[in-house]
């Protein structure tokens, strides 16, 4: 099991940029893939990004690519979600999950086996 906190969130203004952070605790971080995920009021979990261990494997919702970037420092246990050109609709709280799977990018929630508390996101028109 890994424990995951997420910070980084706030509000911002359309076209900001802000980074968010997910802390890892626990033997598994090292080999498994993460994700970022969001859920708006009344809507699903939506799957934004996910990187695999070895950063090789990279993965973005079709409404992100070109304006979030995830990235991950496994010395620090740490995932990264760095989010430029903000608009209104990415408004939601962002959740980062662990997979148990590695060198893949899967975009289901219930493969994901831990999951952060989430950090609000609010962009503002």
């Amino acid at each position: 099991q890994v424990q995951l906190v997420e910070s980084g969130g706030g509000l911002v203004q359309a076209g900001g940029s802000l980074r968010l952070s997910c802390a890892a605790s626990g033997r598994t971080f090292n080999t498994g893939t993460m994700a970022w995920f969001r859920q708006a009021p009344g809507k699903e979990r939506e799957f934004v990004a996910g990187l695999s261990w070895s950063g090789i494997s990279t993965r973005y919702v079709d409404s992100v690519k070109g304006r979030f970037t995830i990235s991950r420092d496994n010395a620090k246990n740490t995932v990264y979600l760095q989010m430029n050109s903000l608009k209104p609709e990415d408004t939601a709280v962002y959740l980062c999950a662990a997979d148990r799977v590695n060198g893949i990018v899967r975009v289901s929630p219930v493969v994901y086996t831990s999951w952060g508390q989430g950090t609000q996101v609010t962009v503002s028109s």
